[in-house]
């Protein structure tokens, strides 16, 4: 991982020396013409046929390496904000000199070819982007994207920042004038990153905390407290008169006493003042609070076309090393919003220090969105690494002039294929982390509304640690690794799969470090019982590579057995391909992991026998004459996988299975197939069936079944593979029903059978869904919720348990209305005693052992329904089936009557046949669900909430100020200021500077 970090950061360097050079030797022309290829407007004509102004023949070849977007390799395109004029001198001028970075960009590219999009974020506003790609505006013809608003722009830009911003809620701040600031606030809340702290102050007469429960401290700009803030500005109205003396000592106060705490970013402290008019400059409060060091920039942010007190607003941002704005439609509000960066940036660009900065996790959708990305997930979660761009000149060397930003994003999931999975286990995993505890990667993290769509969570990218390992109640491994510390750390876990329906109870050992040359630090979690050892052996390269190159064999697609995407020449390559070059020396310069592929070809000829043996059943029409049977599949600890299908590809019931759209069901970067999961956790030689979720409520759903290979030596027992098999649901669900109808009783008399009035049968699996019961509907619901009664005085006796667990990534509806989806069965029946030997004879039916054996791949989907949905933490159960108990009676009251059951284990399967009494009516026994329930905060714990501050990393580098810096470059008033205020700011300058 530090190697592939290295490696971008040197491609930005590259990028921030050449373009310093560039504008170093280039001298503004304000009358530059200069024909440059604009990304919205290459390749688009007029009425006759002819190339548009700034468009131009733009060669685009479609690339797989970049979302098979249709990319030039040769050339970048610039794209200029819908809101400026594309030839705007400073934009021209900017982009001329900056053409120089395409051949920096095209030499990244050859040194590196894992390297994706590459780019310059000028602060004119103007965004040159590597390799060229044509952008389009969304319906209305606007392109919402302005590279400096863009967290990576801003985070190289500045240091850390504490922020008071005071919101001017007088009387004359009604109307239009009030819409402004709501809005200016809200664009100040945008430049705003992880590392910063802010509050909100109104004022008029009085002071009022935006959040009351906020007085008197700042809170950590993430995006979940800027909404909440936000929230709060529409509650604001204006009245009374503004004193806005007593609103400065308050912003003062807090700024200072929260710096002593070393709590916020301990670096940058700023006042933003929100306001239509000052009637005096305060000198008094500044000189007691900020004078002479003026440690606290101040930026006033007028309000409104009248500037009668912009002189006074003026004095105070130059006084105070700040910056003078006035805004007056809300078409100002962004552009003037933006300036005060560059005010913060000054002391950096100064000391000429080109820190790099790397983003916690993040897509940005305006960028997706100009892309026209047709990918079906959305955009990748990735990081960006960047680096600030300085003037060089000596003539502006106090003038702290910004330049722009240079950055190189570096996909997540790439990240994720640098683990070597199978030396994790069945269960193991890696994870990292950013300074602040925030999620980078994890297969915990769920940034989506829902699988498959789009849409992203609002608070997707500020997922704490903790809120995915909430075992882990003190935080000892969050805080360990925030402070970048090596070592272990030991707990119990509950590890949900099946998308929370099912439960894990692991004991995990975690390994942790820090990523040189990063924020980040990195975790690798391994699951006592797997992953300790692992079996070797030998075959012939010859014989491996044969059997793996037969057509039922595939390896895992995000393993990375070969490194092809190092140099272009390879990667065209496939994995197996890669191997085959590899192992026969033809190519000795690709990078592979010479260990696992010995391990690959032995397992490939391990299980080549398999393929003869399946199509021998396929032809043998007696074994599966029906073709209620349809595809048997092995894979093992390697990634290797084989599949073979006794119907035909589009007569399979559940086509997804198997395929990238099954994700819990294949082998990827960061967990094994959940069939192979979930048939490691059984006794060995048991057999784990199923039905995915997905598939439940379908007409053609079906079961899937799996067990475990396991090889005993010494103790030893590591799993090599997992064997299954998928089959109809309609399919199994006639087999037990046949089954159930045969009598072994000696004179050929059954007393009772599951065909009765009286009774219901069920089988149902370890965790309480339903495969197969008479009533079709209830096939694939949990059991507490079709016989309550039973279900809760199976858990009474110890049979099932019910384990707790929370989702602090849960969704839930603004109103929910109540589905119950119980179904209430009343059956008569008395006590009953049930011998399952058939169901044993109807298991071994299927000769699965000679099948080997196969889990259940449960593709869970909860379907919720369209709805509004807003963050929240959820608390809900999973049941699990006690081992031990092999076959229980029990006796329930209802009204005045008695419901008897009876369950039992079925051998050497997941599965319990359950015989239920008809006689007696317990419909009104509350179903028991897995339904989430919201955890409900009072105000007193959600204002503890807010304040409470977890251990935080702050950033090494801080530039607060510098002693060269040209204060006076403080904005301008649309009045120039008296004779006599101008010999006042002179003589303030003087004497603060002494």
């Amino acid at each position: 991982m530090e190697e592939m970090f290295r490696k971008k950061a040197e491609a930005t360097r590259r990028l921030v020396e050449a373009a310093e050079e560039a504008h170093h030797q280039h001298k503004d022309n304000p009358d530059l013409q200069y024909e440059y290829f604009n990304a919205v407007l290459i390749n688009e004509v007029d009425g006759e046929g002819n190339n548009v102004e700034l468009g131009g023949e733009f060669l685009l070849e479609p690339n797989d390496h970049f979302n098979n977007l249709s990319v030039n390799l040769s050339l970048s395109v610039v794209q200029v904000p819908t809101n400026m004029y594309n030839k705007d001198p400073d934009i021209v001028n900017g982009v001329y000199w900056s053409e120089a970075l395409n051949k920096v960009f095209v030499d990244n590219f050859e040194r590196d070819p894992t390297l994706i999009w590459q780019y310059f974020g000028s602060a004119k506003g103007f965004f040159r982007q590597y390799p060229g790609v044509k952008w389009h505006p969304d319906e209305n013809g606007v392109i919402g994207f302005d590279c400096r608003n863009r967290k990576w722009y801003i985070q190289a830009a500045t240091s850390p920042k504490d922020v008071v911003i005071l919101v001017d809620v007088s009387g004359s701040m009604k109307g239009l004038r009030l819409t402004i600031a709501r809005q200016t606030v809200s664009s100040i809340l945008d430049t705003l990153g992880d590392d910063d702290f802010f509050n909100i102050i109104a004022y008029n007469q009085n002071i009022h905390y935006v959040e009351p429960c906020l007085n008197s401290t700042l809170v950590r700009a993430d995006r979940t407290n800027k909404d909440h803030f936000r929230e709060h500005l529409d509650k604001l109205f204006a009245k009374g008169i503004g004193l806005l003396g007593q609103a400065l000592t308050e912003a003062f106060t807090i700024l200072s006493d929260f710096n002593q705490t070393g709590h916020g970013s301990v670096c940058n402290q700023a006042i933003m003042l929100v306001t239509d008019g000052a009637t005096e400059m305060y000198d008094d409060v500044f000189e007691k609070y900020n004078w002479p060091e003026r440690k606290v920039r101040i930026f006033p942010y007028l309000i409104g076309r009248e500037s009668a007190f912009a002189d006074n607003l003026k004095w105070m941002a130059c006084a105070n090393k700040g910056y003078f704005s006035q805004i007056s439609t809300l078409a100002d509000v962004q552009e003037n919003v933006m300036r005060y960066l560059h005010v913060m940036s000054r002391p950096k660009v100064i000391d000429h220090e080109h820190d790099t900065v790397w983003t916690e996790a993040y897509v940005d959708s305006a960028l997706s969105q100009a892309h026209k990305l047709n990918d079906k997930a959305g955009p990748s979660l990735m990081t960006t690494v960047a680096m600030p761009v300085f003037s060089t000149k000596n003539e502006t060397k106090n003038q702290g002039i910004l330049l722009g930003v240079v950055g190189t994003d570096i996909p997540l999931q790439e990240l994720m294929k640098l683990i070597p999975k199978h030396m994790l286990g069945i269960h193991g995993y890696a994870f990292a982390i950013t300074n602040n505890g925030y999620i980078l990667t994890h297969p915990d993290l769920r940034p989506l509304y829902q699988e498959g769509q789009k849409r992203r969570k609002p608070n997707y990218s500020s997922v704490d640690l903790s809120e995915v390992e909430w075992e882990d109640k003190d935080d000892i491994l969050r805080n360990a690794m925030v402070n970048r510390r090596t070592g272990t750390f030991s707990m119990e876990v509950k590890k949900t799969v099946d998308r929370g329906r099912r439960v894990l109870k692991m004991h995990n050992d975690y390994y942790y470090t820090d990523i040189k040359g990063t924020p980040f630090s990195v975790g690798v979690a391994l699951s006592r019982g797997h992953g300790k050892f692992f079996f070797r052996g030998n075959v012939s390269v010859e014989k491996g590579l044969r059997d793996l190159e037969q057509p039922d064999v595939a390896l895992a697609d995000e393993w990375t057995y070969c490194n092809t995407e190092e140099q272009h020449e390879h990667r065209h390559l496939t994995q197996i391909q890669a191997i085959k070059l590899f192992m026969t020396g033809r190519r000795p310069n690709l990078k592979c992991d010479r260990e696992l592929i010995k391990e690959v070809l032995f397992d490939a000829v391990v299980t080549a026998p398999l393929e003869a043996y399946w199509t021998g059943l396929a032809l043998n029409k007696s074994e599966n004459s029906d073709k209620g049977v349809e595809i048997a599949f092995l894979g093992t600890r390697t990634g290797l996988s084989r599949t073979n299908l006794f119907v035909a590809a589009d007569q399979l019931s559940n086509r997804d299975f198997l395929t990238a759209e099954d994700k819990e069901g294949v082998f990827n970067a960061d967990h094994f197939p959940l069939w192979y999961k979930r048939a490691a956790e059984q006794v060995p030689g048991t057999f784990v069936y199923s039905i995915p979720f997905s598939t439940a409520l379908e007409n053609k759903s079906v079961v899937l079944a799996s067990t475990a290979i396991q090889l005993l030596d010494d103790r030893k027992s590591p799993i090599v593979a997992a064997v299954g098999l998928q089959m109809k649901l309609e399919f199994f669900q006639r087999k037990f029903w046949t089954a159930c109808r045969q009598c072994t009783a000696l004179d050929g008399k059954c007393s009772i059978s599951c065909e009765s009035e009286d009774i219901n049968c069920y089988l149902i699996d370890n965790n309480g869904f339903i495969l197969v019961t008479e009533e079709l509907s209830q096939t694939g619901l949990f059991f507490g919720e079709v016989e309550s009664a039973v279900m809760n005085k199976l858990l009474q006796m110890g049979s099932f348990k019910r384990i707790t667990l929370y989702d602090y990534q849960a969704l839930c509806r603004e109103y929910a209305g109540s589905s119950d989806s119980a179904r209430t069965l009343s059956d008569p029946f008395s006590v009953v005693k049930w011998i399952l030997t058939e169901l044993v004879i109807f298991l071994l039916e299927f000769n699965l052992y000679s099948w080997w054996n196969v889990d259940l791949s449960v593709k869970a989907q909860r379907s919720r329904g369209k709805a509004t949905m807003v963050p929240c933490d959820t608390e809900y159960p999973a049941f699990v089936s006690e081992r031990t108990i092999k076959e229980t009676t029990g006796n329930m009251e209802c009204d005045g009557c008695v419901r008897s059951f009876v369950i039992q284990q079925i051998p050497s399967s997941n599965l319990f046949m359950v015989v239920v009494d008809n006689t007696c009516d317990c419909s009104n026994t509350p179903p028991v669900t897995m339904d989430p329930v919201e955890i409900m905060y009072n105000e007193s714990l959600k204002c503890d909430r807010l304040k409470f501050q977890k251990d935080r990393k702050k950033p090494e580098s801080c530039h607060p100020f510098h002693p060269e810096e040209n204060a006076m470059e403080c904005g301008s008033a649309s009045r120039l200021c008296s004779p006599l205020t101008v010999s006042l700011l002179l003589f303030i300058a003087a004497s603060v500077s002494r």
